[in-house]
């Protein structure tokens, strides 16, 4: 396989598993390019590469600088900003679980605490107090998890996964 189409399939690939990380195609697009690319790009370079339009491109930038996957860098002599992805992946993978935490889980945690102490003597109510502590035990020892996750070093994650896998 060629470079170029190589290059092509692992951008459309990232775009699309961008969704199940809670980002657009797009995005994912833009830190795929980035995080191949051996030079910081600007602006101009994304959107002709990836033949999308500046306000697009501005958009997700920043958006990927939230998320701490993309930083931006000046050049001495150039007035356009530069990109450049972040490309320890234990620290990729760490920004995008603490992201995904804070976005979804955090706020579902708070909603679950405020439901947990419903009134009623109803069989309903009972399963329905029932089922909400469950899900909010669950939810409670998988940000335990994710926050252990991302405070673990690359060499403890590594090393528990072969253990999952033997």
């Amino acid at each position: 396989m060629e470079f170029a189409e190589a290059k092509d399939k692992f951008i459309q690939a990232w775009g699309t598993l961008g969704s199940s990380w809670g980002i657009n195609r797009t995005m994912a697009q833009i830190h795929a390019l980035l995080l191949i690319s051996p030079v910081e790009l600007n602006a101009e370079d994304i959107m002709s590469e990836l033949k999308i339009s500046r306000g697009n491109a501005n958009m997700n930038l920043r958006a990927l600088m939230d998320w701490g996957l993309v930083h931006k860098e000046m050049k001495t002599g150039e007035r356009k900003e530069f990109f450049v992805a972040e490309k320890n992946m234990m620290t990729v993978v760490r920004n995008i679980v603490t992201q995904r935490k804070k976005r979804e889980l955090e706020p579902m945690l708070d909603i679950l605490s405020g439901l947990t102490n419903v009134e009623g003597n109803s069989p309903e109510a009972a399963e329905f107090t029932k089922v909400i502590r469950d899900v909010q035990l669950f939810s409670q020892k998988a940000d335990a998890t994710l926050e252990n996750l991302t405070k673990a070093d690359a060499n403890w994650l590594i090393s528990s996964l072969f253990k999952v896998i033997k």
